[in-house]
């Protein structure tokens, strides 16, 4: 077995992938904590005009390794992103394959002018992780573009009994209470749903005060998912209610449910647990390992209002896996002005 790895580790070499189907050759095959690396995100990315490569790293023409990035020109900076990449072939070592795209990337970055390199993985936060990047002279950047853990809940080889009896007791009895109450749930793939949630959730941002998305970015990630089948709204409201008081959009790739983006106005009826019921549920009928409710509140690096909104993922019964904090490789000096200003980004959160 070690023969056979190190030979798997010898001339390897980096090129970009075109084809959706050879991006998906590696990614379908493997457990994902994320949607980032998916093809349909190079879509997003593209119609909200981002310039985005996808790279694969290849030993003797077998695919071993892929890694979406994306090319940004920010006011606090320009630098090469990959978000919760690489996705790695099991048997390809981490140091190896994390060289080969850091030597790709700095190439790339002082042909182009890019000050530094950012890669948010979806490594577990282990000493061993973090000895690979801090080898290869990357430091921990001072704020998060992507969450940095996922709260997860398992569905593998569960029933939808089990699932329910493993939440939090005032979880279920809120759950029960939605069904006896008739609260009216929709799940939508018509495009007149983004209308409807976009208002919701203009309605949260402001009663939350955080920096809502624009409305181009949710249509890109709703219809380019919903070409393959991987997007859903799902809408709520009490019974016999005029309006929604509650949405999400959902998300989905081989192996897992996405709770990305949610919206609610504060009622008594506990709409916004029968949606992600509903959400698990077409989890499970998808057959996904898990449903993912995205990131929760991590200390010194989330803001406190997220507290009651991780309070309410983790009613579900879920665990929360910690990945590696996001690093930095700089390049040029400028990269210290970038810090400085999302030294205070992250204050101002």
């Amino acid at each position: 077995m070690q023969k056979k790895l190190l030979n798997l580790l010898t001339d390897m070499h980096v090129l970009t992938i075109k084809s959706k189907q050879e991006w998906e050759k590696l990614t379908n095959k493997h457990l994902l904590f994320s949607f980032l690396q998916n093809w349909e995100w190079k879509e997003v990315q593209e119609r909200l005009g981002n310039d985005v490569n996808m790279f694969g790293i290849y030993n003797n023409k077998r695919l071993v390794a892929v890694f979406l990035t994306l090319k940004l020109n920010l006011r606090r900076g320009r630098f090469l992103f990959v978000p919760h990449g690489p996705v790695l072939h099991p048997e390809i070592s981490k140091q190896k394959a994390l060289k080969t795209i850091k030597h790709h990337l700095l190439n790339l970055a002082k042909k182009e002018g890019f000050g530094f390199i950012r890669i948010a993985t979806t490594w577990e936060q282990t000493p061993d992780n973090q000895k690979i990047f801090s080898n290869l002279g990357f430091r921990t950047a001072p704020i998060y573009i992507h969450s940095e853990n996922a709260c997860l809940l398992n569905l593998k080889n569960k029933t939808e009994n089990e699932i329910l009896m493993s939440f939090r007791k005032t979880t279920r009895y809120l759950i029960r209470k939605g069904l006896r109450d008739n609260v009216q749930i929709e799940v939508r793939k018509d495009n007149s749903a983004i209308n409807a949630f976009w208002k919701l959730y203009l309605e949260t941002s402001r009663r939350e005060k955080f920096h809502p998305y624009s409305k181009k970015y949710i249509e890109a990630e709703f219809n380019c998912f919903k070409k393959s089948n991987n997007a859903i709204f799902i809408l709520g409201k009490p019974h016999n209610a005029k309006h929604y008081t509650a949405g999400a959009l959902i998300l989905f790739n081989k192996n897992s449910g996405f709770y990305h983006q949610g919206a609610s106005i504060r009622t008594k009826e506990p709409v916004p647990y029968l949606i992600q019921w509903t959400a698990i549920r077409e989890s499970i009928k998808r057959k996904c390992t898990y449903y993912n409710f995205w990131g929760v509140s991590k200390k010194n690096r989330h803001p406190k209002n997220w507290g009651g909104l991780s309070l309410f993922k983790q009613g579900f019964g879920t665990h929360t896996r910690e990945f590696l904090p996001t690093q930095d490789y700089i390049i040029s000096s400028r990269y210290y002005l970038t810090y400085i200003y999302e030294k205070y980004l992250g204050w101002r959160r």
